[in-house]
């Protein structure tokens, strides 16, 4: 007999309830978990304590006080640190006999047990973050889906700080005297787009020429241009074409894109020079209405037979000036073109009356507040149109004037989220429906809820968990979801910092913003492949396709990539896999002249197996700079650098990653030779396994999948609510990794177990934690 619907939703709503119990409790089921005394004391008395006891204190350890069971629950962190140590192979070192990975295998399995069991008896604590405000990335998206209007919060205000390697975590969102003078700007600048009720200024002229090296070329019959277009309108577009074509060549199709859409296409003439001697170019004249906003620009010969014939040399001479090679613009003028943030705004005619004012500025409120809003919020909106009025202004401006109150108002700038019992840190409680919508969204889209979320939390449906799970499926199939691959994965890996790095350009000739702009591209669509084809997680290791154009095709040595579209590419060699073969991540970790095996394997360390290193000690004095490639080579080098046996405890490990990915320079180009000195990519890790090339290594990375696994969900985690975590959060991260085992490490697994997970749809007051075998005061939210 088959179940009815309703049955089947009500018993997967309460597996997804005990889910985290039993994950949480979960142990191993086949045999007996080993005793403490028999499995872990003897060897840390054979194996550990000659080194780390109370006279030697090996590395800054004493395990004197971890021989028994009770120390599991008091030196919690100390014993968190060792497991880590022998589950990578650092301990015991090399020198000191090893037990058998028997034995090895029963001391985990014994620590790991005491951990379940001082987990289960302890109540699990949501933790809880300070009111956040917007960053930029979240501003600029939140406008967009408000207003319909394009603002780039990232060129107008200050930088955003980061904190535990992301820059939305809420207790450094700070907000400064220029921040706010810089949102007040904004925020009438905004509201005058999105309404539109004042005049447009008397029209400019802005000329782009190849002559003043204002304009570049793309390929020989396409130039371009990034200018900022200052005001909505009509804009009169002028192309100059200097005349060179036989005076039999018909006439070609010209067109022009903005930001990579064709917003007009229409025939051209270009005349010979000879008939225009006295004005050597033509020009041809067209209008288009501009949205505000800093875009780039581009006219070309569309599918052109005459300019494919011809050299590179003919088609880019400056002396000859052939083709295209200006651009002007002249506005704004009005424009008959509907605003689309007008269209979203304005649902009725303002001038028809109160009732229509009242209805346009609650609905407006309660998405720009992310909350249902008071009748006195809405009546101090309404204010503003009665000003307006008053003045001799129109309903229209009144409600420009309104919007532009609520986008200096906190709560807009800020996501708050309130505690019925803010000073108790025993009284958590679930977020509300609009909060839990909030964190859905800017989590997965760095950007306000839209109205199905907004729709769901106000019938109190969104935190059922099959409508969870509905919901982050369809925000992550939104194409609204590449906000989370540039944000979430542009700081996990760092390829932000490609903005900021800028390499020898004597000695990496090939780089420029082209190439640049490909490697972001190739990460972020990278990612994205991932996310959506809900790929393991290993496949961020050692993948075998990527997403190249031509550019970044003929920097890898890749054949038969044309064009500058990106397209799916399968590796054929195995040079390249996963993130670690792409430019991005191997040029934000070398240096402008050279390669950093030091810091790239430090961004291993740190990104990828969780497992960062300390800070060096204050008195090992740095590679020279100028004695690379002069007294032996790199590796030799640095080899003799850690000789120091206080750095050789962090760089044995460190540096073998980083050597591993040495054939690819500085811009992340293959060789084999660095200078006159062959490049050597071996190394053994300190569990014994050894490599000889770098896809041998990223091999032994994906052993490691289980550190992996929890590295990723400790960023996921961080960036997801927006704090550090803490203590009190190993056990949900314990809990998701564990899903992550038992469904083979599938991405889309790990971000539905974030959102399903406690610290995301709980927060409790404010005060000291109660989890604490010691009490602390929990950091100030």
């Amino acid at each position: 007999m088959l179940l009815n619907r309703s049955f089947q939703l009500k018993m997967h709503s309460r597996w997804k309830h005990l889910r985290w119990v039993c994950l949480a409790a979960a142990l191993p089921l086949l045999g007996q978990t080993p005793d403490f005394d028999s499995a872990v004391k003897p060897v840390l008395s054979s194996s550990c304590l000659p080194c780390h006891n109370a006279k030697s204190a090996a590395g800054g350890l004493n395990i004197g006080g971890f021989l028994s069971r009770d120390s599991v629950a008091a030196e919690r962190d100390g014993w968190e640190k060792l497991l880590a140590k022998i589950r990578s192979g650092e301990m015991p070192p090399r020198g000191v006999p090893r037990p058998p990975d028997a034995k090895i295998a029963a001391l985990r399995q014994s620590i790991e047990a005491e951990f379940d069991r001082i987990d289960r008896s302890t109540k699990t604590d949501p933790g809880r973050v300070t009111a956040r405000r917007l960053n930029r990335n979240e501003y600029t998206n939140t406008i967009r889906d408000l207003l319909a209007v394009d603002f780039r919060a990232d060129r107008n205000f200050p930088t955003d700080d980061s904190g535990h390697g992301f820059d939305n975590i809420g207790e450094i969102l700070t907000v400064s005297p220029i921040l706010m003078e810089k949102y007040v700007v904004a925020a009438e600048r905004i509201a005058a787009r999105a309404i539109g009720a004042d005049p447009l200024p008397k029209p400019l002229e802005v000329e782009y020429h190849s002559k003043t090296k204002t304009i570049r070329k793309p390929d020989v019959s396409t130039i371009e241009a990034t200018h900022r277009v200052e005001w909505d309108g009509d804009y009169t577009i002028r192309i100059g074409l200097p005349g060179q074509r036989a005076e039999d060549a018909p006439p070609v199709m010209m067109g022009f894109w903005m930001d990579g859409k064709l917003l007009h296409t229409m025939p051209v003439e270009t005349k010979p020079s000879k008939l225009v001697y006295f004005n050597p170019y033509s020009e041809e004249e067209f209008r288009v209405y501009l949205p505000e906003g800093d875009h780039v620009f581009r006219a070309g010969f569309i599918d052109d037979p005459f300019v494919k014939g011809l050299s590179a040399k003919d088609a880019y001479s400056d002396k000859k000036n052939k083709f295209l090679n200006m651009i002007t613009f002249v506005g704004p003028f009005p424009s008959k073109v509907e605003k689309p943030s007008r269209k979203k705004i304005l649902t009725c005619d303002p001038k028809s009356g109160r009732a229509c004012v009242d209805r346009i500025l609650t609905s407006l409120a309660t998405r720009a507040y992310r909350r249902p809003v008071t009748r006195a919020e809405v009546s101090a909106l309404v204010s503003f149109v009665d000003m307006a009025m008053k003045e001799g202004g129109s309903a229209e401006r009144g409600v420009q004037l309104a919007i532009q109150a609520m986008l200096v108002s906190p709560h807009f700038l800020y996501r708050i989220e309130r505690d019925p019992k803010p000073t108790d840190p025993t009284a958590a409680h679930p977020v509300n429906g609009y909060e839990l919508a909030s964190r859905l969204s800017y989590f997965l889209w760095s950007s306000m809820p839209d109205d199905e979320l907004m729709q769901l939390a106000g019938a109190g449906k969104l935190s059922k968990p099959e409508v969870l799970t509905a919901q982050v499926n369809r925000l992550l199939a939104d194409p609204r979801s590449a906000s989370f691959a540039d944000n979430f994965a542009g700081q996990w890996l760092e390829t932000r910092n490609l903005d900021s790095v800028k390499p020898d350009p004597q000695k990496f000739p090939e780089w420029g913003p082209e190439l640049r702009e490909s490697m972001k591209q190739e990460t972020s669509l990278f990612f994205d492949a991932m996310l959506r084809e809900n790929r393991p997680l290993g496949d961020f290791l050692d993948a075998r396709f990527t997403f190249l154009n031509e550019t970044l095709a003929k920097h890898y040595g890749i054949e038969g990539v044309k064009g500058p579209d990106f397209r799916r590419v399968e590796l054929t060699s195995d040079q390249r896999g996963g993130v670690l073969g792409q430019a991005s991540v191997l040029t934000v970790t070398s240096y402008p002249t050279r390669t950093s095996p030091v810091i790239r394997g430090k961004y291993l360390l740190q990104n990828i197996l969780g497992a960062p290193p300390p800070a060096p000690p204050p008195d090992v004095p740095a590679l020279e700079e100028e004695s690379v490639g002069n007294a032996g080579s790199l590796r030799q080098q640095l080899e003799k650098h850690r000789t120091n046996p206080s750095c050789a405890a962090c760089h044995s490990r460190m540096d073998v990653l980083g050597f591993g990915l040495e054939n690819f320079d500085a811009t992340g180009k293959w060789r084999t030779m660095d200078g006159k000195f062959p490049i050597d990519v071996s190394g053994t890790f300190p569990n014994g396994k050894s490599f000889t090339s770098p896809a041998a290594m990223r091999t032994m990375l994906k052993d490691e999948l289980p550190e992996f696994a929890r590295c990723i969900t400790e960023k996921m985690m961080v960036y997801a609510l927006g704090r550090g975590l803490e203590f009190y959060d190993r056990k949900t991260v314990t809990a998701i990794t564990r899903e992550l085992a038992a469904s083979d490490y599938r991405f889309q697994t790990l971000i539905h177990a974030v959102v399903q997970s406690p610290p995301f749809l709980e927060r409790r007051g404010e005060g000291v934690s109660r989890n604490s075998s010691q009490p602390r005061e929990v950091a100030r939210q």
